[in-house]
């Protein structure tokens, strides 16, 4: 299995929407999408990730699944960080971006928001929902994760390409669990440009599978456009 985890166009936060910029991008992704043989759409409910997915749908004739857990209100909820004065998310504040790779936590791995400077968080709470519905989205395509082996067994492998729109707050969460990277080690280290697309292989003859990375935020259908990227 090909997955394709997708972030929205340029966006207008409120209301919830793309900007012309943002529809101009996925006029362009539609294209580098046809070619990868799209099986299935899913999107987060979030009106800015379904207006993403819309062309790409509309052009091959596939449904956009509706995904609740996915939308990135419910993650900024609980990942969302208050420092003088100022909302961010966790990884963008300093002061907590430096305890995610501090020592201490770094050594607690998975159980990362175990970390007593987290004990009035959300974190831990937060990180296993997404963990849960990402875990039960994967079985249902046909990989059952197995977090003791830091990867998958194949129950009902296949050559499907699955793409997911969504977001880069919350993908940082969604690809930490897919991956088996630790949240703190990825969402400092990782980032998605607007429709930036990360391709993942999920082998289909192998009974572990490890999932890897071919791309991570690809924009090469910004640059046939000749659209702007974000860096």
């Amino acid at each position: 299995m090909l997955f394709l985890y997708i972030r929205h166009g340029n966006p207008i936060y409120s209301p919830d929407s793309l900007t012309e910029l943002g529809h101009k991008q996925a006029e362009a992704l539609k294209h580098r999408l046809k070619l990868a043989g799209i099986d299935e759409i899913y999107a987060s409910s979030s009106t800015r990730a379904i207006m993403t997915a819309t062309p790409t749908a509309e052009m091959l004739g596939l449904p956009i699944i509706k995904l609740d857990w996915c939308h990135e209100d419910l993650a900024a909820k609980d990942f969302f960080h208050e420092n003088n004065g100022k909302s961010r998310w966790c990884f963008d504040d300093e002061e907590t971006a430096s305890l995610f790779n501090s020592p201490e936590v770094r050594a607690l791995d998975r159980d990362w928001y175990d970390h007593p400077a987290f004990a009035g968080r959300n974190y831990k709470k937060g990180y296993q929902r997404v963990a849960r519905e990402t875990d039960a989205f994967f079985e249902s395509l046909g990989y059952r994760h197995r977090p003791e082996l830091n990867g998958y067994e194949a129950i009902n492998p296949s050559e499907k390409c699955v793409a997911l729109f969504a977001h880069a707050g919350f993908g940082n969460l969604f690809l930490s669990n897919v991956l088996d990277i630790p949240y703190p080690l990825y969402s400092t280290r990782f980032t998605i440009g607007h429709t930036g697309v990360t391709a993942i292989q999920f082998d289909v003859d192998k009974k572990i599978v490890y999932p890897r990375v071919l791309q991570h935020s690809g924009d090469s259908h910004l640059f046939a456009a000749g659209l702007p990227t974000d860096y």
